[in-house]
């Protein structure tokens, strides 16, 4: 049955006119489930959009706390942000190395033992005895930051506070070589924890090799200096090549941050060519 258009609104009419009438009636009806009058939901609806208007002038306000956050970001001297130029280019930094690497790397065997077997574990027999240290030795693998050299020597161990340095200091790495547009590398790491049956048979080939090793308790490792893992683009794109000594420079540079942080102590092995690490 179709409804003329007169007859619709009049019907209209009617449910607003009997709505007014009970309105008058049972005045209750016009509050809300939550108890707000009606004058109450305006006056809410006032403050919220008060409220609403406060927040915006705040995003767009110089003094809000997005310009605090934002200006985390920005250059250590103000000049901008720390990652981009004013032009919208990538901020690159300078390579600076260090003036000298025996100077900045000092801390001989003796400073190292104190603090290796302040912080370590006691020394384990072999690989099996490290296995089940569980509850004080964590397994050092390959991973995003750093590459593990074929170990002759030494077993993939070390004590958690050490292995969390050698991670800091491979992510380190990566951000200073892309800060410096460099293409990606990996630290080397060439010896980790010795059992006493490594440093039994590393003194069968090399009396210089010393029986009370910083390397036995688990807090010391060694980072070569003139091998690095280049990283390649998942692409498939070659990367140009970098000297190694251009990544020794950077590599010094992570270090020596590291060391002024009072985190670990460093060595300088010109002959064995790593940096000998051990964690403070």
């Amino acid at each position: 049955m179709k409804i003329s258009k007169k007859r619709y609104l009049q019907g209209f009419g009617i449910i607003v006119v009997l709505l007014g009438m009970a309105r008058c009636i049972f005045p209750d009806i016009a509050s809300s489930r939550n108890g707000l009058s009606a004058s109450d939901l305006a006056a809410t609806d006032s403050s919220m959009a008060e409220a609403e208007k406060r927040e915006n002038d705040s995003l767009s306000s110089p003094t809000s706390d997005t310009t605090h956050f934002a200006q985390q970001a920005l250059a250590p001297n103000g000049g901008g942000s720390r990652f981009f130029n004013a032009d919208g280019t990538l901020r690159r930094t300078r390579i600076y190395s260090v003036p000298n690497f025996g100077k900045a790397f000092p801390d001989q065997n003796d400073v190292q033992l104190i603090a290796a077997q302040r912080l370590g574990v006691s020394p384990v027999n072999d690989r099996d005895e490290a296995m089940h240290r569980i509850s004080d030795l964590v397994y050092v693998g390959s991973n995003p930051y750093f590459y593990i050299d074929r170990l002759h020597s030494s077993i993939p161990y070390l004590v958690p506070k050490a292995s969390i340095l050698l991670q800091d200091i491979g992510r380190a790495y990566f951000d200073s070589l892309q800060m410096k547009g460099i293409p990606l590398h990996k630290i080397i790491v060439t010896s980790v924890m010795r059992s006493k049956a490594d440093v039994v048979k590393l003194r069968g080939h090399n009396s210089n090799a010393t029986q009370n090793s910083c390397h036995l308790y688990g807090t010391t490792f060694d980072v070569c200096y003139n091998r690095y893992k280049t990283v390649e683009d998942p692409s498939g794109k070659p990367r140009h090549k970098v000297r190694n000594d251009t990544l020794k420079w950077v590599l010094s540079e992570v270090l020596n941050d590291m060391r002024k942080q009072n985190r670990c102590l460093i060595k300088y092995e010109v002959h064995q060519g790593c940096f000998h690490i051990t964690v403070k």
